[in-house]
This record gives structure tokens, sequence and C-alpha cells, in this order.
């Protein structure tokens, strides 16, 4: 199952979540690893802190879908997700490891939309 977060503007640069605390009970968030795909470019690909797609997979890909930076709490994961290109649908993809060790991935869908 696949989350959804609101629709973003491709100016926008905007903080979105994942809340891990019913996950993991008493453990805490050791690591988040965010990656992203678009419907047009199937590839799963790792965004680090202030790289964008294309940058990411070797060009290979038009989109510019940017992670500007990303915190955490230990509970919380904060992608700041800056760009897009218009009428794209993207799936972020959350990597969490937790103090246990344990390792969790969540899906959520970001729509990139002119307002």
């Amino acid at each position: 199952m696949s989350y959804k977060w609101p629709f973003k503007d491709p100016g926008e640069t905007l903080d979105y979540s994942m809340d891990w605390s019913r996950f993991l009970g008493a453990a805490t968030i050791s690591t988040v690893v965010w990656s992203v795909e678009t419907d047009t470019y199937s590839t799963r690909t790792v965004l680090a802190s202030g790289q964008d797609l294309t940058t990411a997979s070797g060009g290979a890909t038009t989109d510019s879908i940017q992670n500007v930076s990303q915190t955490q709490t230990d509970t919380v994961a904060t992608i700041n997700i800056g760009s897009g290109v218009n009428t794209r649908n993207y799936t972020f993809y959350c990597t969490m490891t937790d103090s246990t060790g344990s390792t969790a991935i969540r899906s959520v869908n970001l729509k990139v939309r002119t307002r």
C-alpha cells in the first residue's frame, strides 16, 4: 500500500514527512534513505540530500525533482522536496533502519501540478 502526500507545485520547495512512531514502538530511527521513481522512469533511484533525480540517475532522466535536504527525529523522517515536472507522478520510498537493526520501507505518492 502506498500513501499519498498533497500535490506540489513545481516552483514550491516543501517538507514532506513519514511518521514511523507506530512501527517503532520503543525503538528509534537510526538511519533513513530516500529514493524515488517516476511514472515515466521506473528505476528507483536513491536521492541523497542536496541531489536531484537527473544527477542521481547519471543523467538518464529529464526529471528535476530534488531532495533539497532531509532531517529525522527519533520517530519522523522528513524530506524537503523542490522542483519536479508538471503533471508528473512520483513515488518516494523511505527506507528506515531502527535502533534494533530492523529495516522497513514505506512508499508515498506525490503528484506535481501547477497551481
